[in-house]
């Protein structure tokens, strides 16, 4: 990777100057204010040191304004196991590792294994606490594709299979004129999209340049000026973007912002302990909808715990029924090419036996991910400290995940 020598070097994608949350609605005190960060062009482009990297990945609402997303006031409880998971053992390739050598290989900075209901292990790696915050990336696209859910299940969106425009009148005359909702969660709007995130010209670096801008509404002028590179629903394309118009859509549906959203559904109801904070366009504007959300690893446990439950907190429903299932399970397009992906989760597959067999994770880049294995009744949360967004796994994780529930059954 990248090495920056001098002094000069690391203050040339260093940020020490704290941004403040909008809409703050609890005490949270990052633990981590006073780490020097680095720069969100540098953080895309792979050109962090490992140190700088962690700084950045805990401190990410210092990029960006934020909008809190507040907590419940009685957290749901995440009881100790009193079997506790002692070690995993597995083989990749004809290579054993363990579960030590897992987090150290793939630059692991924290891991939560829960077995119904019960934590069987919590680790915290490079500094990393129980009041660490932590970015999400591309989960929180999956954090979205469920806020269309509720949106449903309140009746404030009719149906995944209504046309984008009718949530989102802006981009009629678009791209996306014509896409329906299904195909915006299977990534298939067959609008043109680059999501290389080291490119400093890709769609993707588009995006990020125009949140970088801080102007309101520069998020949705840019897909709207996307061309179309086939039929809606004809190929899958994976693109930041799609979320990020998905969020759009949950907001025009139910008229208030995704983070206020998100707590009044989710976050405070289920008893999320702590406030988390979500990436906005520009100061007291929009969320992104695929990235830039940070919160503590039990609260992405608890949510984790959410949609393992089928969306459900005590007898209520917030997700329509068997939305969870769908939504994780792979799709076929209309063409009948099949896709191995759902509405913005990634079902889960490989590993020992068939035991990933139903599983579907939440993934992000730099080594994000929160596994849900129904049939198991496990969830995994994992974050990552890996430096370059892509390619930094020396082991599938899928593979470790499958190990992990095989060591728990």
């Amino acid at each position: 990777m990248r090495e920056f020598g001098t002094l000069a070097l690391f203050s040339a994608f260093v940020a020490c100057t704290p941004r403040a949350e909008t809409h703050v609605t609890s005490q949270y005190v990052n633990p981590h204010a006073y780490e020097a960060i680095g720069t969100v062009r540098a953080m895309y482009s792979g050109a962090l040191t490992p140190e700088v990297a962690v700084n950045t990945f805990r401190n990410i609402d210092r990029l960006f304004p934020t909008r809190a997303v507040a907590h419940g006031d009685t957290p749901y409880p995440l009881p100790l196991s009193v079997v506790p998971l002692r070690n995993v053992d597995f083989t990749v390739e004809g290579k054993a590792y363990s579960l030590d050598e897992y987090v150290r290989v793939n630059r692991v900075s924290a891991l939560l294994v829960i077995k119904n209901g019960q934590v069987v292990y919590e680790h915290y790696g490079l500094g990393n606490t129980s009041r660490t915050r932590w970015m999400s990336m591309s989960v929180a696209k999956s954090i979205t594709s469920t806020l269309i859910g509720a949106a449903i299940k309140d009746g404030k969106i009719r149906s995944i299979d209504d046309m984008v425009t009718r949530y989102l009148p802006r981009l009629v005359g678009s791209a996306y004129d014509g896409v329906s909702i299904r195909q915006l969660l299977m990534m298939a709007s067959g609008v043109r999209w680059n999501e290389t995130y080291t490119d400093p010209t890709s769609d993707r670096r588009r995006l990020l340049e125009v949140q970088i801008a801080q102007r309101p509404g520069s998020a949705v002028e840019l897909m709207r000026s996307l061309g179309r590179a086939a039929p809606p629903g004809a190929v899958n394309n994976y693109s930041t973007g799609e979320t990020q118009v998905a969020g759009e859509v949950v907001r025009g549906a139910v008229g208030k912002p995704l983070a206020q959203y998100l707590s009044e559904k989710i976050w405070r109801p289920f008893g999320m302990e702590t406030d988390a904070s979500w990436w906005l366009d520009s100061p007291d504007g929009h969320e992104i909808g695929g990235s830039g959300f940070s919160a503590t690893l039990r609260d992405y446990g608890r949510f984790g715990l959410f949609v393992l439950q089928g969306g459900r907190i005590g007898n209520i429903s917030i997700l329509p029924d068997g939305w969870t299932a769908e939504a994780g399970a792979p799709k076929t397009l209309p063409t009948g090419m099949p896709l191995d992906y759902g509405y913005m989760w990634w079902p889960t597959h490989g590993g020992i036996g068939a035991i990933n067999n139903g599983a579907f994770s939440a993934v992000g880049i730099f080594g994000q991910a929160i596994y849900i294995n129904p049939r198991e009744n496990v969830v995994i949360v994992q974050w990552g400290a890996q430096t370059k967004p892509t390619g930094g796994d020396v082991v599938t994780p899928v593979d470790f995940f499958a190990a992990v529930s095989m060591a728990v059954r």
